[in-house]
């Protein structure tokens, strides 16, 4: 756990060793067996100073989420907390020199284990990285890094670090005051230790600085007129880019105006009970650090890859379609350092895909984040051709082309002509069942379905689609090209829409019902922004085209004959798309208007189309506001008659229905075995289109409301709007037997 030596000189090196892992992390065991160790050090007279150290690669993690997130007594929590900042004050007010030795990164707890010792030298390691990432998991820094980061860097610097999570490097933190020196990899400890030495011999007691008398916070406290209004500004910000659906940064605003506005041993109490154990015990926390650490861990170990299956190491794929998708499929696949055959049936269309990728790349050039050098010879792996001869000696070949099955099963039979009897086919189809299109194939057993996310090149999730016919060897192949690429591969056994594309339908699809329920448009768009996603549905709609919508459900009512339902969505897409001709953004007109000389706004034709129903007496939100503008006063209309009867839907009742629909989805997903694990569902939904992290997820949010209050909810909406909303059998068992998704 800690190694502990005195040298000659009476300098004691306490060493974080945590056995049985890569890195050091901190919990109950560790930060108790470096309080014990730290003590024992200050109370030793041969002990004239001290340097922290690490036998890892890199310092300190930061804290064992394992523990925050089975947290439950808050009491116990606080108590513990309060313990650690007792010692982290004994150690800075102990009156012998302690220095940190940083070999590579100190982030989170870590970075405040450093930050509480009187110097911090760290190895010029381009690697290592520096900073606050408990924000990302609905956390803040309670080991007193909410109050000793602004007192040592300014409120201003410490911003981006402690509500953003941003991991600077070594020079940076150096530049901002983070850290003393910056020292050849491998000589940081014998400078710590220097440092440690002259201390020493100068027979002085080192303090931090905000012991010392005088103290001053960099560039202004709180109170101040920069502070105010830094305080101010991140405020507006946060509350814009939030909706306050995270509490996280919300209370690092409070811990830093709060504690700053005294000293740091009550900003230190401030920051523990008030603000440090509420996260840690909320829902948020544990559904993020659940779903963004644990869930997408397990992702991107392939912790589901079959057994048995001898690592794939890939050195040539084909690509066949070079439009966006496959040119960022391209980009991905040259990135990782493989060569790719990127196919279209001309040269022309091939030659621009390749042109795609120069131009997303020469952006990074602009921005410095890569060097021309670099991006050409990321170029030279992508190879454009119209030629099928080409994908011979592909190890995977992968299909982007058009959504139509006589198109795919042409390039199949096209491919496996060229390509060895053990290459894997793969389709980057959004719907088109998996099993079906492997008819077309020679080898089923090969074939396999890789959804990729627009724009390739950024998205991060790749959802593996299972055919019937598909082989354990086949899946296992496919997810270590996908973590080769460095993406996050989720497994789905086959259906209609697989998982992402149903689910995330569905959010759209609710969207077109309110529209044609009459509820004002910016009020459904501003409802889902507020709900979390990342967009309103119908601005979404438009996005990934009304006129896709309304294409995948002429084919889903073709091959479902007499047993497909109509929805309102279909309805609301047959008149955007067939009787009006407004197909999404890519035609510059759907719900939105996108004139070439202004930002898009709300079509004004939608209130003729749908006329919104306003409770009587009020007045409804006029075509020319701005979206903001009609939400907020939409938002504002209570539950009331309408004009013709029916009622007047609350922004809560919207919103409810906006992420229930996508839940109650996902549950039929898991009942049918299109899912394999609720934690799949999770981690494709925030990766794959955006849920909001902070409900961990479709799955995840059933599990914060528990099941017995979803089931009731869901009876109530499917009452209310139907049988979209009826609770499936799988929830009703679980709400009955007192089961949950995840652990308690």
């Amino acid at each position: 756990m800690l190694n502990y030596s005195i040298d000659a000189d009476g300098i004691a090196t306490v060493e974080f060793d945590y056995p049985n892992k890569s890195q050091n992390i901190l919990n109950a065991q560790s930060l108790g067996a470096y309080g014990e160790t730290m003590q024992k050090a200050l109370a030793d007279p041969a002990v004239k100073g001290i340097v922290i150290a690490s036998a890892k690669k890199d310092f300190i993690a930061g804290g064992d989420l394992a523990e925050l997130g089975a947290a439950t007594d808050a009491a116990a929590f606080h108590a513990a907390i309060s313990q650690t900042h007792k010692l982290m004050r004994a150690i800075e007010l102990g009156g012998k020199p302690i220095a940190a030795a940083l070999n590579g990164s100190a982030l989170g707890g870590g970075m405040e284990i450093a930050l509480g010792c009187h110097y911090r030298v760290a190895a010029d390691n381009p690697k290592a990285r520096f900073g606050f990432p408990e924000v990302t998991l609905g956390l803040l820094p309670g080991a007193g890094g909410t109050q000793r980061v602004p007192r040592l860097v300014g409120m201003m610097a410490a911003a981006p670090l402690l509500m953003e999570g941003k991991r600077i490097k070594v020079a940076e933190a150096q530049k901002i005051g983070m850290i003393h020196a910056v020292v050849k990899v491998g000589d940081e400890r014998t400078a710590a230790r220097a440092w440690v030495a002259d201390a020493i011999a100068a027979g002085s007691k080192p303090l931090q600085p905000w012991d010392t008398k005088g103290f001053k916070i960099p560039g202004g406290g709180p109170n101040r007129p920069n502070g105010m209004q830094m305080l101010m500004a991140a405020n507006a910000m946060l509350r814009e880019k939030t909706y306050d659906n995270y509490p996280a940064p919300r209370h690092i605003l409070s811990c830093v105006y709060e504690g700053l506005s005294t000293n740091l041993d009550t900003g230190l109490a401030i920051e523990a009970p008030r603000y440090f154990t509420n996260l840690v015990m909320s829902p948020v926390s544990k559904n993020m650090i659940r779903s963004l650490f644990f869930g997408m861990n397990e992702a991107n170990k392939l912790a589901s890859r079959p057994a048995g299956v001898p690592q794939q190491k890939y050195s040539k794929i084909g690509m066949l379609g070079a439009g966006m998708m496959g040119a960022g499929i391209a980009m991905s696949t040259a990135t990782a350092g493989i060569d790719i055959v990127l196919l279209d049936t001309t040269q022309e269309a091939a030659d621009k895909g390749k042109e795609y990728a120069r131009k997303q790349w020469n952006k990074q050039v602009q921005r410095g984040r890569m060097t021309a050098e670099g991006m050409e010879a990321l170029l030279a792996r992508i190879h454009p051709t119209a030629d099928y001869a080409d994908l011979k000696g592909c190890e995977m070949v992968i299909e982007a082309v058009f959504e139509k099955r006589e198109i795919k099963a042409d390039v199949t039979k096209k491919t496996e002509a060229v390509i060895a009897a053990d290459a894997i086919f793969a389709s980057n189809t959004s719907t088109l069942p998996i099993t079906g299109l492997a008819e077309a194939s020679v080898r089923p057993a090969n074939f396999i379905g890789l959804h990729f996310f627009s724009p390739a090149e950024k998205m991060p999730l790749v959802e593996i689609i299972v055919g019937k016919a598909t082989s354990d060897a086949t899946l296992a192949r496919s997810m270590d090209y996908v973590r080769a690429i460095g993406k996050t591969p989720i497994v789905v056994n086959d259906s209609r829409g697989f998982y992402t594309s149903r689910v995330f339908g569905t959010y759209v699809s609710e969207g077109m019902a309110l529209l044609e329920e009459g509820v004002p448009p910016a009020l459904i768009d501003k409802a889902g922004l507020i709900a979390g996603m990342p967009v309103g549905p119908l601005a979404l709609a438009d996005e990934v085209s009304i006129e896709l919508v309304y294409k995948i459900a002429q084919q889903t009512r073709a091959d479902l004959g007499s047993a497909y339902v109509e929805r309102a969505a279909d309805r609301v897409a047959a008149k955007m798309v067939a009787d009006l001709g407004r197909l999404g953004r890519k035609s510059g007109a759907g719900f939105y208007d996108y004139p070439a000389d202004g930002p898009k706004h709300l079509w004004p034709g939608l209130a003729q189309q749908f006329p919104v129903k306003v409770p009587a007496g009020t007045q409804s939100a006029g075509a020319d506001e701005a979206p903001a503008q009609q939400g907020g006063r939409a938002k504002n209309a209570l539950l009331a008659a309408a004009d013709d009867g029916t009622a007047m839907l609350t922004l809560e009742q919207i919103v409810e229905r906006l992420i229930l629909v996508q839940s109650v989805e996902t549950v039929r997903c898991l009942e049918e075995k299109v899912l394999r694990a609720p934690i799949d569902a999770d981690v494709g939904a925030i990766l794959g289109w955006g849920y909001p992290p902070f409900r961990g997820g479709p799955i995840g949010w059933l599990h914060t409301l528990g099941p017995a209050q979803a089931v009731a909810t869901l009876d109530r909406l499917a009452e209310q709007h139907g049988p979209r909303f009826a609770a499936p059998q799988l929830l009703r068992n679980m709400a009955a037997k007192g089961e949950r998704f995840y652990p308690a």
